[in-house]
């Protein structure tokens, strides 16, 4: 009576191999589930970053250009050089902000752009564009990613 009684504790102190297998499924719909979620997510903040960027330093080219057309700025408005804007503390404090969608090594170098919205060099020479014509500020990515509506 002894003996049956401890084979009895033995059978019932692991898992069955249908057990394990059940757990190893629901994790894996799980997974397959919050996965995409994920990189949705990650889509999410860089889009969220990049709208940031770009309207700081929208916001900050407007200024300059208000502040150039006041009295002790020359009294004419003009927008600033890409050389000033290049510059940290002459548009903005901290300098330009990198782009999150840039592949570029230099994510937060402005070159000279031409046409808002449209990449210079798919996003190998640096991470924003600006038209100093116009004070026209936009991303310079590699992604593909459109700024419409940004």
């Amino acid at each position: 009576m002894k003996s049956s009684a401890i084979r009895a504790s033995k059978r019932q102190s692991g898992f069955t191999l249908v057990e394990m297998v059940i757990v190893i499924v629901v994790l894996g719909i799980l997974a397959a589930v919050a996965i995409p979620k994920f990189f949705d997510f990650t889509t999410d903040a860089k889009e969220a970053a990049a709208k940031g960027s770009l309207g700081a330093v929208r916001s900050a080219i407007a200024t300059f250009y208000a502040h150039s057309a006041t009295p002790a700025g020359g009294g004419t408005a003009t927008w600033p050089t890409l050389v000033e804007l290049n510059t940290a503390s002459t548009v903005l404090e901290q300098g330009i902000p990198d782009n999150p969608y840039s592949t570029s090594a230099t994510k937060n170098t402005v070159i000279a752009g031409v046409t808002k919205g449209t990449p210079v060099t798919a996003g190998t020479t640096g991470g924003w564009c600006y038209k100093a014509s116009s004070g026209e500020f936009w991303a310079d990515t590699a992604s593909g990613v459109s700024e419409a509506g940004w």
